[in-house]
């Protein structure tokens, strides 16, 4: 059956058309609340003595922060808990105002976490089962901090984790630049650029390693470099 017979049906009848229905994609929701998203996840990494360790970590969508919540062996439902009442106080000590948490459907997370979120006004939004591109920020986090740090650490312990983890969070935070926000760093706005050849003479460019120069090229160099007037 044509439209046009469709309408004529419909308008003999006295039926108005059906008004047109706005859509909102994922990409949408995305996009239009990113000053209030979060993304949380786990990853898992093994030390030398072989034992499998959980990092927790959750990232800002809009000023890419990351911030590590803990690594343990035993992810309990108690320390889930906690790592989300830790989260809460430090969103509230920086003035983030965070309106939803983005996570899967891993069973790590017992009822009580959701709980703690909603009681501060955080609204916690699953992704899909197996899709694992509906969290792609904290996803895609999760595959720099391997590539940048895990692959290429050998990891001792929870205690040697935590500090790689800590050094790697606050280069991340501080000085790796982000192509998503415009290269900007999380922490630190884009310096005043230089137009002017003349100042480039006096400049002294340092490099200071971190982890004993264990992490890669990209994170030493770039993370490290310092740039001041001599």
């Amino acid at each position: 059956m044509a439209a046009s017979t469709v309408w004529e049906i419909l308008q003999t009848a006295g039926i108005d058309p059906a008004p047109e229905r706005n859509s909102s994609t994922w990409a949408d929701f995305l996009r239009s609340q990113a000053d209030a998203l979060l993304a949380w996840d786990f990853f898992e990494t093994i030390t030398l003595s072989g034992a499998r360790m959980y990092v927790l970590a959750v990232i800002e969508h809009a000023s890419r922060r990351i911030r590590i919540l803990g690594a343990t062996a035993h992810p309990t439902a108690s320390w889930v808990t906690q790592a989300a009442k830790n989260l809460v106080m430090d969103l509230e000590d920086t003035g983030c105002r965070a309106r939803y948490l983005i996570r899967d459907r891993d069973g790590k997370f017992p009822a009580l976490f959701d709980t703690v979120l909603s009681d501060t006004g955080i609204e916690v939004v699953l992704s899909g089962v197996q899709m694992p591109r509906m969290n792609s920020i904290m996803e895609r986090w999760v595959q720099t901090c391997r590539r940048e740090l895990l692959d290429r650490t050998l990891i001792w312990n929870q205690r040697h984790l935590l500090h790689a983890l800590r050094e790697f969070e606050q280069f991340y935070n501080s000085h790796r630049p982000h192509q998503g926000i415009a290269n900007a760093r999380p922490l630190r706005p884009l310096p005043i650029p230089v137009t002017d050849p003349e100042q480039l003479e006096p400049l002294n460019i340092r490099r200071h390693d971190r982890l004993g120069g264990l992490p890669p090229r990209s994170m030493t160099c770039t993370a490290t470099v310092l740039l001041c007037h001599a």
